[in-house]
């Protein structure tokens, strides 16, 4: 990649329409907590998992300006369309996994006497509900048609 590529990202239609779908949907989870008349949470601006999903936000996003700028049988929207379908697997199957072996490792810790004050929260939520996913995905669809027009 040139500098030139580099320095022109800034101005390419599907990069800033990936990057406001990733903005978008990490913002909607800082949001959500104040609907729910809590305290805004910054820190789920920078975490993973949780509604929506900004991995597929931004998978579906680029999937999207893919299929409009080069069509929906070009080569790349098909690379792109794998690439796609692979994250999100991940995102929805790592959570059902971890959540298990997370509920595993709580036993453990509780029936085993440890030698010293260590406490161990372990996080049980990781990973993406399919619901989580969905909306990620319709924020990644509809910020890519406006981004893309």
């Amino acid at each position: 990649m040139t500098k030139m590529e580099i320095l022109s990202l800034p101005t390419n239609r599907l990069f800033l329409s990936v990057i406001c779908a990733w903005v978008l949907a990490q913002g909607i989870k800082v949001v959500i907590p104040l609907v729910e008349r809590k305290k805004p949470q910054w820190h789920r601006f920078i975490e993973p998992g949780g509604m929506p999903s900004s991995h597929a936000a931004v998978v579906i996003a680029l999937l999207t300006g893919v299929g409009i700028l080069k069509g929906i049988h070009s080569t790349i929207f098909i690379v792109t369309l794998i690439f796609s379908l692979a994250i999100i697997y991940e995102a929805v199957g790592v959570r059902k996994e971890v959540e298990q072996q997370a509920e595993v490792l709580s036993l453990l810790i509780e029936k085993l006497p440890l030698k010293s004050n260590f406490k161990i929260n372990l996080k049980k939520s990781l990973g993406h509900r399919p619901v989580e996913v969905i909306a990620g995905g319709i924020v990644g669809f509809v910020i890519a048609l406006i981004w893309m027009k």
